[in-house]
Parts: C-alpha cells; structure tokens; sequence
C-alpha cells in the first residue's frame, strides 16, 4: 500500500474519530462538564507522558523548556485548548451537538481570519466572498437561535487561536500535548481533589466501567491527535483540508438523527450558507494550489 494511501486511512480514522466524540462524553454523566474536563486532562497529561518515554521525545520536551518563546505560546494554547475542550463538553452535555458542528465548519473561515489580523495575510477575493458569506450565516443563525451562537463561535475562535499558536511554535504534536495537558494539570487534580473531599465526584462511584470510561479520555484525546499527525506527514495540505470538514459532518448527523436536536428552517438556511462558504473557501484553495504548482513547474523549466 503506497505511503498516501497509509496517509489517507489515518486522516479518515482521526477525523471519524474526532466525529464521533459526542457519543462518548454523554458516557461520563452523571458527571457534571468540569468534572468530565478535569478528567480529560488529568489523564490526557499522563497518557502523553507515558507516550513522550516511549515514543522516545523527552530530548524534544526539554528543548521545548530550554525556549521562552515556544513555551509562552503554548501556555496560549493550553489556554486556549482548555476552553475548547470545556466548551464542546459543555455543548454536546447539554443538547448542542448541531452548535457544536457549526463551530468546526466556521473554523476554517475563523483561521483565515486570523491571518489577516494577527499575521498581518492578505486574502484573495474569492475568500472574501467566503468570510462575508459566513458572516452572513452567523447573522442569520443568531436570528434564528434569538442570541449569538455562542457555542460555535467559542469553539472556532479558541480552535482557530490554538491552531495558530501551535503554528507559531512548530513544534511536534507529542511533546506539544504532553507541555500543553501538563501547564493545565495542576488546576484540573486541584479540582478534581477538592471535588472528592467535599462529596462531589463521580470517579469510582458509578462503577468500574464508568471509572474507565473516565480513564480512556486520555486516549480518546491521544489516539485521533496520533493518527492526524500521523496523515499530516503523507498528505497533502488540500487533502487534509477536505478531510477537516469530515468531523462536523459527522457531529452534524449525530446531532439531527441520533440526538434528535431541532432544526427549524432559520437554522437551514444559516447552515447552508455556511456550506456555501466553506465551498467557495475549497474550490478557491484547491484552484490557488493547483496554480502555485504550476508556477513552480513552470520556473523550474526556465531554469
């Protein structure tokens, strides 16, 4: 099987994965959203450590302690991963798995955004087409849910800043979880301790498969993040792309058929102006990609 194959089957696997998350959370009640959160990390702290020893990293977790610089922007994305990570908790606790969705099919959008204001990038036109599409759909969904969609935007914004700050550090996915899980740990097993003392945990009170329910968050969280990174390194960036929207589409079912959520005909029409973006977005990136392909040909004839 040819390398891009490999790279193809992990991409699917990580997305699907990554799709399918809210089956599992709802899993861990009568736990409350911290509780589930403090878990996750905890034990996402320990499965990274164990993986860093094996997967033999620690030479890159050190020098990742040696640079101010990369360790101040991933003390951004440990923020910024916590508050997603306790955002889509919440969400798909609390009957908002289609919300939910919405945040992963505007990410993209929010992350050319951020380009444009942090980094200082210049959008071609098409993309302007479709952050103004897109803008258009949030207004038309807030119409319709009757206050901003909150849920989808936290999501976006903290995934779209969390990606740019990883950007930023270039450093690998292992060593960079195990860093992030681990400026975070402390707070989260104070939680979880003070929960225990004062009655209010629910590890090990529900029985041993709750119990290991709770434990597995580490390799939920380790497991697709392996497999992407895994895709990342045989795929090109158009095809992880395409594969990106393969988990929203997923929760978005999850979330209409299985978990039965409403959605009244304001809700249609602002998702499908998001899809109506996110098309433009592709069709311009592939078109964009297929170009600089051919310049580089090109140049590398004249040569």
């Amino acid at each position: 099987m040819p390398p891009a194959r490999h790279g193809l089957s992990y991409g699917v696997a990580a997305y699907l994965l990554w799709g399918m998350f809210p089956l599992y959370w709802p899993l861990l009640e009568p736990a409350g959203p911290v509780e589930m959160l403090g878990q996750r990390i905890v034990w996402s702290t320990l499965t990274m450590g164990v993986l860093v020893v094996a997967l033999r990293r620690t030479a890159q977790l050190r020098a990742i302690l040696r640079d101010r610089r990369v360790m101040l922007l991933l003390v951004v994305a440990a923020l910024t991963v916590t508050s997603n990570w306790a955002t889509y908790i919440y969400g798909v606790t609390n009957e908002r798995v289609v919300e939910t969705s919405l945040g992963y099919f505007i990410n993209p959008l929010v992350t050319v955004l951020l380009g444009v204001v942090v980094l200082g990038e210049r959008l071609r036109p098409l993309q302007w087409v479709a952050v103004g599409v897109g803008f258009a759909a949030v207004g038309v969904l807030t119409w319709d849910y009757g206050h901003l969609p909150y849920v989808a935007l936290v999501l976006a914004f903290s995934f779209g800043t969390y990606g740019l700050a990883k950007k930023s550090a270039n450093v690998g996915a292992i060593e960079s979880l195990a860093f992030e899980t681990s400026v975070i740990a402390p707070f989260a097993a104070a939680y979880l301790v003070w929960l225990t003392a004062t009655g209010g945990s629910h590890f090990g009170t529900e029985g041993v498969g709750h119990a290991a329910l709770m434990v597995s968050s580490g390799l939920i969280t380790a497991v697709p993040l392996m497999l992407f990174g895994a895709a990342a390194t045989r795929l090109s960036l158009v095809a992880i792309g395409l594969l990106q929207y393969l988990a929203p589409i997923i929760q978005f079912a999850l979330g209409v058929v299985v978990f039965d959520e409403a959605m009244p005909t304001g809700r249609w029409i602002g998702f499908a102006l998001v899809w109506v973006a996110l098309t433009l977005f592709t069709v311009e990136a592939i078109r964009h990609r297929r170009r600089q392909i051919a310049l580089t040909v090109a140049t590398a004839a004249a040569a």
